[in-house]
């Protein structure tokens, strides 16, 4: 399996989101590795990722590539950082291996319970037809992009970047779709209620966010977890990690740290 081994000092995975590439992530990459190490991977069924992916584990494929990605870079415990998508994979590796994570943090994660809106559901209905749909409608993130850069002139700049690495490294629509399928068929709360370790859940502003509304990611993680902590990302929504990369890497790290440490935290970190 090829891996992204970057960086040095506290260990942080960091697993990609529905789209499955960890290109897309590349800015939040490049700013954890000035302040840990990092280490990253595309999904399994991913061809680039050159790893193993077994039909009969399903969405378990992906928390095993988990623990695939810590013996490859030969290490016994890590802080497990989830974008999206990814934060459920996350939180179930937390689950099913608590020894191997040192701290959990969900980066704009969807909540436990979710399953397809209806704007999803029409994607599902005919991915690779529907496409060119769901490149246009996703221009509507470009709001957070202009807001994280102080305007729609400066972000222009920063979208054409973001354009460019999504079609150098373009998602597969069949394998997105399986991704959400596979959710469906398992019962993420009654795992996710295992989770005891320390974890971070950040969030963008709940107005800039159109993807996933941030109320329900901080209401159902709060209500299932006791040692939960919350951070909010100003100026942006759903991209944090696209948007304001540095930050992200300065909350992302300093709660890794913190944790690995066995320090108090308070319920907000900031």
């Amino acid at each position: 399996m090829k891996i992204v081994d970057r960086g040095g000092g506290t260990p942080v995975v960091v697993v990609p989101g529905i789209q499955g590439r960890w290109e897309w992530m590349k800015p939040a990459i490049d700013a954890l590795a000035q302040r840990c190490r990092v280490i990253t991977f595309s999904l399994a069924d991913e061809p680039s990722c050159d790893g193993p992916f077994d039909e009969t584990r399903g969405f378990w494929s992906y928390v095993e590539q988990v623990r695939a990605a810590l013996d490859v870079a030969g290490i016994p415990r890590a802080a497990i950082c989830g974008v999206s998508y990814g934060g459920l994979i996350a939180a179930a590796f937390a689950a099913r291996y608590p020894e191997r994570a040192s701290s959990l943090v969900l980066v704009s994660a969807l909540p436990p319970s979710w399953r397809p809106d209806r704007r999803v559901r029409f994607y599902l209905r005919a991915p690779r037809l529907f496409t060119p749909i769901f490149l246009l409608a996703s221009l509507r993130l470009y709001r957070e992009i202009a807001a994280a850069n102080g305007g729609a002139v400066r972000g222009a700049g920063a979208g054409l970047r973001h354009a460019g690495r999504v079609l150098t490294h373009m998602f597969s629509p069949h394998r997105m779709a399986r991704r959400v399928a596979l959710v469906a068929s398992v019962d993420l709360p009654a795992i996710f209620a295992r989770v005891t370790q320390p974890t971070l859940v950040i969030t963008g502003e709940p107005s800039l966010d159109r993807v996933v509304p941030v109320s329900s990611i901080t209401r159902e993680y709060a209500a299932l977890w006791a040692n939960v902590h919350f951070a909010t990302l100003e100026r942006t929504g759903h991209l944090g990690l696209i948007t304001r990369p540095k930050e992200l890497a300065r909350l992302v790290v300093s709660f890794a740290d913190a944790a690995a440490h066995g320090d108090v935290l308070r319920s907000r970190v900031g």
